[in-house]
């Protein structure tokens, strides 16, 4: 299996994980030194966070979705080296009576089969429509 497939695999395995909210083991995918940057300027979101700052954002979605968890959908892939693309869509059904589906684009570097960075792109106004209800 080359490289860009093993990474595919790992970031499949890291979506199927988060979709289950189970915020422990999706973060054994990230090396200790890993950041997630997400677009935008929604407060409390958008900009980069390291990985305690990641698992306290994640921490809301157990309250605040009906499955405790946004499910994502890999919809379609390019990878190159030790980077890896993903047009992705996800869905939660929200304790506010929303629903979140929102479309992504996500870059993830990894490195020794660990993500090592990870640059989030969406819809930043349905995001902060649906979670903040503005």
């Amino acid at each position: 299996m080359s490289l860009e497939e093993k990474n595919k695999q790992i970031i499949k395995e890291f979506m199927e994980v988060f979709s289950t909210g189970d915020i422990d083991r999706f973060l054994t995918y990230f090396s200790d030194t890993a950041t997630w940057w997400v677009a935008g300027n929604i407060e409390g979101v958008s900009g980069e966070k390291d990985m305690k700052e990641f698992k306290e954002m994640n921490s809301g979605l157990a309250t605040a979705t009906k499955e405790a968890a946004i499910r994502l959908t890999p919809l379609a892939w390019t990878a190159e080296g030790n980077r890896v693309a993903v047009e992705t869509e996800s869905y939660a059904e929200m304790t506010n009576g929303k629903v979140y589906n929102n479309l992504y684009h996500f870059l993830f570097v990894l490195e020794d089969g660990k993500i090592q960075k990870v640059k989030e792109f969406l819809d930043t106004e349905h995001a902060r429509e649906v979670f903040l209800g503005e």
